[in-house]
């Protein structure tokens, strides 16, 4: 438990590699430069650093027009705001009549329906008494009358007679409507920042708006509808005939810093509506109204179908002011941007700006390949070739003749390499040479007599080598045939010389005696398989476990035995370069 909790105090930070070179760190630095020039821009353009808050308006309107016209049935005509307004007013938009269609003198009765809107008729039993639908002008009596001289129809109780189904007419009976005006007074508030103001500015007097216009003045809040309608790209003469809707956008984009502190509105217009009548049905916009009397008792009244163009009024906004919190935001979120410059110039690295030699080089200290841990990576070096060979651990077949999943580079361990030439160079010895005791003399070895070693198996090179049962340890110190490495006179003096090894064991603990490690012969031969190890290998990566050849494994085993003969061999364990043996092998 007090292991993981350690475990948490802990620090972990990334690795960098520093690459010493003029022309990269240049385009590094200019990299970063731009990217923080085009930061700054788009900051100062957008107004990143403010804290920003919506619009809340509301907008009323006040029309101004006189028009005269002469209306099929009633004559010379004069129109006011009241007459071409229409009935009512919807909220933020207001109607204009351009164009009507007039049915004069109607009064409650039974008449001929329309045929456009009812059905033909032979007899009246092709007629439902009661019967009405969304076309109809009225309830069906269940007589069949004469419509005209051609055609009967169905005969119903309405206002007669009954509006007849006809274009409008071209052009607008109304088309002077273009030269009425409209002052649009819209009044914003920004909640948060408690800041209210309205589109007719404080210096606009009573006669600056009875005498301003849009040509000479951008933020008049007096319009002309025919200049409306053609800053929305329109023809007022032929949007008059059928009518249709236009949008009046007024849009606040407020700094209200002191410094910098404007909040102006911005007017704009575009229609809404589809204009092509070819293209949809019902096109324009229109509407019904009355206008009642009564002749000799009787109410008359006259139905006005008027088209006419609907304006909207839409408010957008918003209002920004400086705060420290957006800004430290935005400069977080910014950071990132930063990683192009890495990106960019590792992708130029790997390309053919640079040499094939200094590519790798960079690779190989910037980026650490890390196997699988399900999967145990043995590294195998020959004597015949001069890389080291990366292979899985096999399970049904030699590590002899394993397949190499990749190869690395020996990387010679220095400081090792200069210590043991220290200690070769110099003959250092720490045990004094064995001496005769009294009465007795030295006598030569006998010799040894023939040669009864098994015979090497089928996948030794060398010839040295003894067969194994695990196949993890069926290697050869060779790829093709030749002399084994555990015979030339360096291996005698890197991995079997007693004074070497002793050196070594004193130099990582000089106040441990030899027998506190588990036995001098052992640590003797852990500490020969980690010569070997430094030899061959370098230093290897602690993710994967160099494999020693058997026919060196057997001369270290035979120098150094084990007092029961017993040994554990290749073992999937953890390496930790820093202890004696580290590739496993005890």
């Amino acid at each position: 438990m007090s292991c993981k909790l350690l475990g948490l105090c802990q620090y972990e930070t990334n690795k960098l590699v520093r690459i010493q070179s003029v022309r990269l760190g240049s385009l590094k630095w200019s990299l970063n430069a731009l990217i923080l020039l085009c930061i700054c821009l788009m900051m100062l353009w957008n107004r990143k650093y403010q804290e920003v808050d919506l619009v809340v308006s509301s907008v009323t309107t006040k029309l101004k027009g006189v028009a005269a016209s002469t209306l099929p049935g009633l004559g010379e005509v004069l129109w006011d705001v009241v007459d071409y307004s229409g009935p009512a007013q919807e909220k933020n938009s207001f109607f204009v009549v351009t164009n009507v269609i007039i049915t004069n003198n109607q009064k409650q009765g039974k008449c001929a329906e329309d045929p456009q809107s009812g059905r033909a008729c032979r007899s009246d039993k092709d007629c439902e008494k009661g019967f009405w639908d969304q076309h109809s002008h009225g309830v069906q009596t269940g007589a069949c009358v004469n419509f005209d001289v051609g055609s009967k129809t169905c005969e119903v109780s309405a206002w007669c007679p009954v509006e007849a189904r006809r274009k409008p007419p071209r052009p607008a009976l109304l088309a002077a409507a273009e030269n009425f005006t409209v002052l649009i007074k819209n009044n914003i508030r920004f909640p948060a920042f408690n800041f209210i103001r309205r589109n007719i500015l404080p210096q606009m007097s009573d006669s600056f708006l009875r005498r301003c216009s849009r040509s000479s003045e951008p933020l008049c809040p007096v319009f002309r509808l025919g200049d409306v309608v053609r800053e929305a790209g329109e023809s007022f003469a032929d949007m008059a005939v059928e009518g249709g809707v236009i949008a009046v956008q007024i849009n606040w984009d407020c700094d209200l810093d002191r410094l910098t502190e404007r909040c102006l509105p911005k007017y704009s217009f575009r229609r809404l509506d589809e204009k092509q009548s070819n293209r949809t049905l019902h096109p324009g916009l229109n509407l019904r109204f009355a206008r009642y009397r009564t002749a000799s008792g009787v109410e008359l009244r006259t139905l006005y179908k008027a088209f006419g163009i609907r304006f909207d009024v839409m408010v957008f906004g918003q209002a920004g002011r400086f705060s420290w919190i957006q800004l430290i935001i935005y400069i977080g979120s910014t950071l990132s941007y930063y990683a192009l410059t890495t990106v960019f110039i590792d992708w130029l690295i790997g390309t053919s700006c640079y040499s094939a030699e200094a590519r790798q080089n960079y690779g190989a200290r910037k980026v650490e390949d890390v196997h699988d841990r399900q999967q145990v990576i043995l590294s195998v070096s020959f004597v015949d070739e001069n890389h080291v060979r990366l292979v899985k651990k096999p399970q049904r077949k030699s590590l002899q003749h394993a397949r190499a999943i990749g190869t690395q580079q020996r990387k010679e361990d220095a400081g090792h390499l200069s210590a043991m030439s220290a200690v070769l160079q110099r003959g250092i010895s720490l045990e004094p040479p064995p001496t005769a005791s009294p009465g007795t003399s030295q006598t030569p070895k006998s010799s040894p007599g023939p040669d009864r070693r098994p015979r090497a198996p089928a996948w030794c090179s060398c010839g040295s080598c003894s067969s194994s049962d695990l196949r993890q340890e069926e290697l050869c110190c060779r790829r093709s045939r030749g002399p084994c490495i555990a015979s030339s006179p360096l291996f005698e003096q890197l991995v079997l010389s007693r004074p070497l090894l002793e050196a070594v064991l004193l130099y990582r603990d000089p106040l441990e005696p030899l027998e506190a490690r588990g036995g001098r012969t052992a640590a003797l031969r852990h500490c020969a398989y980690e010569q070997l190890v430094r030899w061959r290998f370098g230093a290897p990566a602690p993710d994967r476990r160099p494999a020693l050849p058997r026919c060196c494994v057997g001369r270290i085993r035979a120098e150094f035995p084990s007092p029961d003969g017993r040994y554990r061999g290749l073992r999937p364990t953890r390496v930790e370069p820093t202890r004696p043996c580290s590739n496993g092998m005890t």
